[in-house]
C-alpha cells in the first residue's frame, strides 16, 4: 500500500475486504457464507491480500484515550529529492502518515505526540531535516471522526 501500480481485484476480494473493513475480527466462516466461498478459500484469499501488501489487519484507536494528548498534521516544504526526506521522516516513531502532495506542501507529515514538549521535538527534528525549507504545523484540537471502512468502490 505504497502507492505502487494497482492491483486490480475480482468481485469476491473486494467483497471480502469490504467484510474485514467493517470487522477486522469477523471470523472467516461468516466471511465465507457472506459471500459465498468456503472458509478455506477465504483464509487462502486473505493470507495472499496480506502478502501482496494489498490488505492489513490491524487495531485502530484513539490516540488521545491511550496516552498521546498531542496530534499534528505538519506540511513541509522541501527543496531537493522529496522522496529521499519522506524516506527519512519514515523513521521517526511518531510520524504515523506521510503523503507526498501537490499545491502549497511538498509533504504532509502527520504526528501522534504524548504532549507539547514531545512534539516541540519532532518539530525540532522535522525543522532541521536537510532539504527541509519550512514547515507549518496544523495542531488537532479534537478528533472528529476517523473510519477507515470506504472499502473498495
Amino acid at each position: 500500500m505504497n502507492g505502487s501500480e494497482p492491483q486490480l481485484l475480482d468481485e469476491l476480494a473486494k467483497r471480502i475486504i469490504e467484510e474485514l473493513q467493517a470487522d477486522g475480527r469477523k471470523p472467516y466462516a461468516a466471511i465465507a457464507e457472506s459471500v459465498g466461498l468456503s472458509e478455506a478459500a477465504v483464509r487462502q484469499r486473505v493470507k495472499r491480500l496480506i502478502d501482496s501488501k494489498l490488505l492489513q489487519i490491524v487495531a485502530v484507536t484513539d490516540p488521545v484515550k491511550v496516552g498521546f494528548t498531542r496530534q499534528a498534521m505538519i506540511g513541509v516544504r522541501v527543496s531537493g529529492d522529496l522522496q529521499a526526506v519522506a524516506e527519512n521522516f519514515e523513521a521517526f516513531p511518531e510520524v504515523d502518515y506521510i503523503v507526498i502532495t501537490a499545491g502549497s506542501f511538498d509533504l504532509l507529515v502527520e504526528v501522534v505526540c504524548e504532549d507539547d514538549e514531545h512534539l516541540l521535538d519532532v518539530l525540532g527534528r522535522i525543522r532541521t531535516a536537510p532539504q527541509v525549507v519550512s514547515t507549518e504545523s496544523f495542531m488537532y484540537l479534537k478528533l472528529q471522526k476517523q473510519l477507515y471502512n470506504w472499502g473498495t468502490r
